[in-house]
């Protein structure tokens, strides 16, 4: 688990930061990505963060304004963007050079309230979040292989998304785009249109399917219509030419109709390019609801390798993610991705003995005690 926020103590700090994202420097450029933060690391180990091109009221400060780095933040690194509050007094880490996944949250709002929704959504104007989004798809190298786009549902501020998702055709060509979406504003065709005429190659949605069905889907995502909508928005965004993953976040309510699912989406939906078999996290409403969505992994390993052979077997990519190899049937590690977040993956005790650890993909921290009662340490195959 990383710590990606917290407090620290500003030095020469006279008036409000100009900015709040910075590009973590190691001083070494003559001409380094500006808003730069220095990074210095003194023997005892104390790192500070020094920002040399900061004006403080009329004229520049000769030292510039210094951050007081915590111990629990120290793992910020050269290449890392971070955002700084302006009284510069909280700092973020927006992104990390090094981890294997790094996600821009674009909105909390949302008009799914899924049963077992992580981070519930919020009614609230937070459109700034785009603007700070902005800000890091400027600072980051042309070389960075991915970004994930995520909320809520970006899609509930049309024209901010799409002029965000312009401005990462624009700046990072070649770089993979994965947008989280519940797929229900792609049932109009207009926005459909012009989510494809943005026209960027690396471009894929990853939207949510729970059913074969339009009630199970509708009671799981708490709206009404929501079904048929996805099924339009996918389909409408197939007719375009536009990448698609199916997300299955397997629990209690659907695991039953898992194979029956598989076979509709190989049936009705056979030109997506992925399906995403996932484990729950257990935090927000899956934490509260947890008697109605907790289920067991281990009492659904056959439920999970039926549905992922039918999709196999109809040439469709399975990738299976937040699930530890050991509660899954040995026939699906090829499929397993170690797909949670390095800000929020652990192990427990009874993993640091296992032969694959570095192969797993862990457990969520953010669930706390709510994990399979069958994690056990494997042996080398």
């Amino acid at each position: 688990m990383i710590v990606v926020n917290g407090r620290v103590v500003p030095h020469n700090l006279r008036t409000a930061l100009p900015t709040d994202v910075w590009r973590v420097t190691d001083g070494s450029e003559l001409d380094p990505p500006l808003p730069a933060a220095v990074l210095q690391r003194s023997t005892d180990g104390k790192v500070r963060l020094h920002l040399p091109n900061t004006r403080q009221g009329s004229e520049a400060s000769a030292a510039g304004v210094v951050l007081d780095v915590p111990t629990s933040l120290d793992h910020v690194s050269v290449g890392d963007l971070i955002g700084i509050s302006p009284d510069g007094t909280r700092l973020t880490v927006l992104w990390k050079a090094s981890a294997q996944h790094n996600g821009l949250l674009l909105t909390e709002r949302c008009d799914n309230y899924c049963i077992m929704c992580s981070q519930p959504p919020k009614v609230r104007d937070d459109d700034w979040l785009y603007e700070r989004a902005l800000q890091v798809i400027d600072l980051l190298p042309t070389s960075t292989p991915e970004v994930g786009l995520t909320g809520g549902e970006p899609t509930l501020n049309q024209d901010a998304l799409l002029r965000l998702l312009t401005r990462l055709r624009d700046k990072l060509p070649n770089t993979e785009v994965h947008l989280l979406s519940n797929g229900r504003a792609f049932s109009k065709p207009d926005f459909s249109r012009r989510y494809a005429a943005v026209d960027h190659p690396g471009l894929m949605v990853g939207i949510p399917l729970y059913a074969p069905e339009s009630s199970l889907h509708d009671f799981i995502v708490q709206a009404v219509g929501a079904f048929d909508e996805t099924i339009r928005g996918i389909l409408n965004l197939a007719t375009l030419g536009q990448r698609i993953e199916l997300r299955v976040v397997v629990q209690r309510q659907n695991v039953a109709v898992l194979a029956r699912l598989a076979d509709f989406v190989a049936r009705n939906l056979p030109f997506v390019e992925q399906v995403a078999l996932m484990g729950l996290e257990m935090t927000g409403f899956a934490r509260s609801n947890s008697d109605e969505v907790w289920i067991d992994p281990v009492s659904y390993r056959e439920e999970l390798r039926e549905a992922t052979e039918i999709l196999i077997d109809s040439q469709i990519r399975v990738r299976i993610y937040n699930h530890q190899l050991c509660v899954l049937d040995r026939a699906l590690w090829p499929v397993a991705v170690r797909s949670i977040s390095d800000w929020k993956a652990g192990y427990i005790d009874t993993c640091q003995s296992c032969a694959l650890i570095e192969q797993c993909g862990g457990v969520f921290t953010t669930s706390g005690a709510r994990v399979s009662k069958h994690l056990h340490a494997l042996s080398a195959p």
